[in-house]
């Protein structure tokens, strides 16, 4: 718990309270009640016991694609999830708790093994779960026309918020594909195409522009657009007429985006490459230049659209003149089962045709229904009262460990908006030493681009959880101090 030394006042965590008592405050403590390690990463498995096996399993037979600590983590419970702890095969197996502050990577936005989740799963697969998309199904229209809806009433896309629904012929149109990265090669091909069709040029408008720190996904296409080496360099060559520029340098936008430019895609707040939010004059400025070459607009909100933020799209709030021609959207959509979707304009729309873009597994009945039901959760006033609380709680709470750890944390502290938070760290391996220290005091959080913790819990976190990673935070972070020192 935080502790600060007052005159007249007792301590007190977060919230509006804490930045007024702040004001009487002298000096303010870190918590260090989570300084020893509690939950070790397991190494040196005795070759008898149950995790041993299970992970010999996934070194002989499982690509190693991931550095993964020593865990097998097997059920949960909203925010809760539970490991394996070692035992033999004549023993009851055993479990080790730990709050998963991560939301498996801002995905399970509801939590783990939600019950109105689980029922709705458990239905349709005794109904039907894939029937191919040379037919119908019942549940991908239903879900579509929800996006749809819901944006109307929310705001994006150039619509304003509560706006009426347009006619068929110029509504949004949605495609839904299986995962983030096929949504953003959706997105990417529906821009060629619509620039094909509506280009009065001699020549082919093929150019894609991206930003630095982005990500968009590991697939060719997507991999083109997310300029960082670490990922692309074994893969060359890539895409071609791809150009890569700064976020937030509005001045540098004439020659980056231009005449032969197609698409332009950026995430509102990057989220793998940091937690940088773009500016609004920004996005407003590549709106305009978007316009000016005939280029269409991307958002890519797969981690931070969908109420994240508190709104439904990240942009949902932003001027119209700040709003792109297509969205996509892939985490949380279904609170874990694959899925990914790119909403659009109705000039895009009006561009593809039968037979341009297809996907086998994409828009299935399950996954669709299971999706419609999770967009009506989400858009709750409750969930949404909730994401602005533990917002403005993680925010003071972050704001007391930047100036408590100054040594350790950049001064300008936390970043992002509603429940996608950054706090940069003075050193780069500072963050994932952090994440290493938290892991084994039984909290999960993340790293981000560099130098970054990032923190994207459930929709449903709870006061208590918020307190309990931050208490952890602070502890690591004496630790952090303490070894730095030496």
């Amino acid at each position: 718990m935080l502790a600060l030394k007052v005159s007249k006042l007792q301590p007190i965590r977060t919230g509006g309270v804490l930045r007024f008592i702040r004001a009487y405050s002298s000096e303010l403590k870190p918590c260090s009640e989570f300084v020893k390690v509690t939950h070790p990463d397991l190494h040196d498995v005795t070759s008898d016991t149950n995790v041993a096996q299970e992970l010999d399993q996934f070194k002989q037979t499982t690509l190693g694609t991931y550095n993964r600590p020593s865990l097998i983590f097997s059920h949960g419970k909203g925010l809760d999830l539970y490991a394996e702890l070692p035992t033999s095969s004549n023993e009851s197996k055993e479990y080790r708790h730990y709050l998963d502050f991560s939301a498996g990577i801002a995905v399970n936005s509801l939590g783990h093994s939600d019950p109105q989740i689980a029922r709705i799963a458990g239905e349709q697969a005794e109904r039907l779960v894939h029937s191919s998309n040379l037919y119908f199904n019942e549940w991908s229209g239903r879900m579509a026309h929800k996006l749809v809806e819901m944006t109307y009433e929310h705001g994006g896309l150039g619509i304003r918020k509560g706006a009426p629904m347009a006619p068929a012929a110029s509504q949004l149109k949605a495609f839904v594909a299986n995962s983030g990265t096929e949504a953003n090669e959706g997105a990417l091909k529906f821009a060629r195409k619509a620039s094909l069709v509506y280009a009065n040029a001699p020549d082919r408008k093929t150019g894609l522009v991206c930003f630095k720190n982005a990500f968009h996904g590991r697939t060719m296409g997507s991999l083109s657009v997310t300029p960082n080496p670490k990922y692309q360099d074994p893969f060359q060559p890539l895409l071609g007429n791809v150009r890569v520029g700064e976020l937030n340098n509005v001045s540098a936008l004439p020659q980056l985006i231009t005449e032969d430019t197609a698409g332009v895609i950026l995430e509102p707040i990057q989220g793998e490459g940091g937690v940088i939010p773009a500016k609004l004059e920004f996005l407003q400025a590549v709106r305009e230049r978007c316009d000016q070459v005939g280029a269409l607009l991307i958002y890519d909100e797969i981690q931070c659209g969908l109420f994240r933020t508190g709104t439904m799209w990240c942009h949902s709030e932003l001027p119209i003149d700040a709003h792109p021609d297509m969205v996509t959207m892939a985490k949380p959509l279904a609170n874990g089962f694959p899925i990914g979707a790119v909403l659009m304009r109705s000039e895009v729309a009006n561009a593809i045709v039968a037979g341009d873009h297809g996907t086998t597994f994409g828009g299935g009945p399950l996954v669709c229904r299971i999706a419609h039901h999770v967009l009506g959760r989400l858009s709750e006033e409750a969930l949404l009262n909730n994401v602005a609380a533990r917002s403005q709680q993680l925010m003071d709470r972050l704001g007391s460990i930047t100036e408590m750890f100054a040594d350790l944390v950049q001064s300008q502290g936390p970043r992002g908006k509603g429940l996608i938070i950054g706090l940069p760290m003075k050193k780069a391996h500072f963050a994932s030493d952090l994440v290493a220290m938290a892991r084994q005091r039984g909290v999960l959080i993340l790293s981000a681009g560099s130098d970054t913790l990032r923190f994207v819990p459930s929709l449903i976190v709870s006061q208590a959880e918020v307190d309990k990673t931050m208490d952890v935070l602070e502890s690591c972070l004496v630790v952090l101090r303490e070894q730095n020192q030496e």
